[in-house]
């Protein structure tokens, strides 16, 4: 019993001061973000490697979550007869919800790992150590640039998701099932509102993109300098990122639907 409650203790505290040193990790970041703005290069060269390759899972994941939005919403409303409010649901779906939702989850799957892979190498092969001994920063060299791109990336991603998947569900809806292309179209013009949801979806967005890009860069740097530590790391990347997107959804939905 003992030994169970000096377990909790010290799990305990390992997690307040994992939290604390995120937090000092971010508000450096912040601080050392000049050099960022100083040098674009740093940031569009990260803004390519987490976001434009990242374009396609993004791309075929929306293609494929409209389409099966299509499918569900049509055979749900055929039996209020709303078949033609198709559009609307899968709009709202994608600008409220999934668009943001799901881009943050598959960009912690593919380019938070990547980010905590690289930082946590550069850590192992005292990359960091250099740069520290010839007065580079990392913060500001390494951890800053990648942090910018991230919340610049995840927003453009998810806009891309949401109009992707609105294809998709207007390839199925229309031309497959037979839904009236006007009405298709127009309901979701009348019905999608600029401020309260496509908007909160852009926020959501960069939310998502602020906590997944810091958490894969605090993972990355405070991962042990071994194999093993690197790709402990990197699961808990994704763990944590994925929590993380969730309860933040949950939270930001309840003071923008209040």
């Amino acid at each position: 019993m003992i030994r169970l409650l000096q377990n909790i203790g010290s799990n305990t505290i390992d997690q307040i001061w994992r939290l604390g040193a995120g937090a000092r990790l971010f508000g450096l970041t912040l601080i050392s973000s000049a050099e960022s703005i100083r040098r674009p290069r740093l940031v569009t060269k990260e803004v390519y490697a987490t976001g434009v390759l990242s374009l396609v899972i993004i791309s075929v994941s929306a293609f494929f979550v409209g389409m099966v939005l299509a499918l569900q919403g049509y055979h749900t409303l055929q039996k209020y007869g709303s078949s033609e409010a198709i559009g609307v649901l899968v709009a709202l779906a994608l600008v409220r919800e999934l668009g943001p939702v799901v881009t943050a989850l598959l960009f912690a799957g593919r380019a938070g790992t990547a980010i905590t892979a690289e930082i946590g190498l550069m850590k192992a092969t005292e990359q960091l150590s250099a740069m520290e001994m010839m007065a580079v920063s990392p913060i500001s060299r390494v951890v800053a640039p990648r942090f910018w791109a991230g919340v610049i990336a995840l927003p453009l991603l998810a806009a891309l998701f949401s109009m992707i998947g609105i294809l998709g569900g207007y390839l199925v809806a229309v031309p497959l099932i037979g839904v009236d292309e006007g009405a298709f179209w127009s309901q979701m013009q009348a019905n999608v509102d600029w401020q309260f949801d496509i908007v909160n979806g852009v926020i959501k967005s960069v939310v998502f993109g602020v906590a997944c890009t810091m958490i894969a860069l605090f993972e990355g740097y405070d991962a042990p300098p071994t194999a093993e530590g690197v790709s402990r790391a990197t699961t808990r990347t994704v763990v944590t990122s994925s929590l993380a997107v969730l309860a933040l959804d949950f939270a930001l939905t309840s003071f923008m639907i209040i």
